[in-house]
C-alpha cells in the first residue's frame, strides 16, 4: 500500500504544540503524509491564546476543494473551526465531494479551553452538533465538551459508559476523553456502533508533567493516521493512546516556552 495522505482541517499554533502543527507532526511520526487546510490563524504560545483571525467560509472551501481535486485523501481529522458558517461549509464539502466519500473521519470538537472558557458561540455549537457530527465516524470530546454537546448543566466527573452512549445518539462513534478527571490513571471510553454495541475502556497511567499542550489535538490526529493502517477504530485508538502516553512521558526532553506555561508533547519521541 502507498503511504497514506492524511488531512487536518484546523487552526494554527505558532508554538508548534497544538492545531495543525501538532497534527502534521503526529501524521509524520506515524508514517503518513500530512496535508492541512487552515481555518484560523492563531497568535498563541505555551501560556495561552492572544488573538484569533478566522478564515472566511469561502477561503476554507477553496482550500479544501482545491486540495481534494488533486490529492488523494485517505483519512481526515477536523479540529478548530470557530464559526457556524465555517462548520456548515466543511459539513457541506464532506457530504457532497465524491473524493471524500468513505474516507475515515475524526472530529475533535474544540469548544472549551483548558481554563473552562467557551471558544465558540451557541450557533456554532448547534451547527457542530447537527451538521458536522453526523458526517464523521468518531468524535473525541473531553468531559467539558461532552457537557456542551449534550447540553448538560454540569460537567461529568469522569468518562462513563452512559455519557458515551448519550453522545453516539448524535450520529457518530465517540472517544470520550477522561484526561481532565482525577486519579492515577487516564481513562477514556470508546464506543463505535459500527464496530461494537459495547463501550470499551482505555486506560493509561497519568503522566506527571505540565507539558500537556496539544494533547487532544495529537490524540485525534494519531487516531486518524493509524485508522488507515489498522483494521478497526478500536485498534487505531488504543495505539493512538499509547503513542500520546509515550509522547507525554518524553515531553521533558523538549525545552519550549519559559516554563510557566504548558509545553508540548514530544511527537517524535520514538525517532529522536
Amino acid at each position: 500500500m502507498s503511504i497514506p495522505n492524511v488531512l487536518t482541517i484546523a487552526g494554527t499554533d505558532p508554538s508548534g504544540g497544538a492545531g495543525i502543527m501538532a497534527d502534521l507532526k503526529a501524521f509524520g511520526a506515524l508514517r503518513t503524509h500530512g496535508c492541512a487546510v487552515v481555518t484560523a490563524v492563531v497568535a498563541q504560545n505555551t501560556r495561552g491564546v492572544a488573538a484569533v483571525t478566522q478564515m472566511t467560509p469561502q477561503q476554507v472551501r477553496t482550500q479544501l476543494e482545491n486540495l481534494v481535486d488533486d490529492v488523494r485523501i485517505d483519512a481526515l481529522k477536523i479540529g478548530m473551526l470557530g464559526s457556524a458558517a465555517v462548520i456548515e461549509t466543511v459539513a457541506d464539502v464532506l457530504a457532497d465531494h465524491p473524493a471524500l466519500r468513505g474516507v475515515p473521519r475524526v472530529l475533535d470538537p474544540v469548544m472549551v479551553a483548558s481554563s473552562g472558557d467557551r471558544l465558540i458561540d451557541e450557533d456554532a455549537v448547534t451547527a457542530l452538533r447537527e451538521r458536522l457530527v453526523p458526517e464523521v465516524d468518531v468524535i473525541t470530546p473531553n468531559l467539558a465538551e461532552a457537557a456542551v454537546l449534550l447540553d448538560l448543566d454540569d460537567t461529568p466527573r469522569e468518562a462513563s459508559d452512559d455519557v458515551a452512549r448519550a453522545l453516539v445518539t448524535l450520529g457518530s462513534g465517540v472517544l470520550l476523553k477522561g484526561g481532565h478527571g482525577g486519579g492515577a490513571k487516564s481513562d477514556d471510553v470508546l464506543l463505535v456502533p459500527a464496530e461494537s454495541d459495547e463501550p470499551a475502556r482505555l486506560s493509561a497511567p497519568r503522566i506527571d508533567t505540565r507539558n500537556t499542550h496539544g494533547t487532544g489535538c495529537t490524540l485525534s490526529a494519531a487516531m486518524t493516521a493509524l485508522r488507515q493502517q489498522r483494521d478497526s477504530w478500536a485498534q487505531a485508538t488504543r495505539e493512538a493512546k499509547d503513542y500520546v502516553t509515550e509522547a507525554l512521558a518524553a515531553s521533558g526532553d523538549l525545552d519550549v516556552g519559559r516554563g510557566d506555561g504548558h509545553g508540548p508533547v514530544h511527537h517524535f519521541h520514538a525517532w529522536w
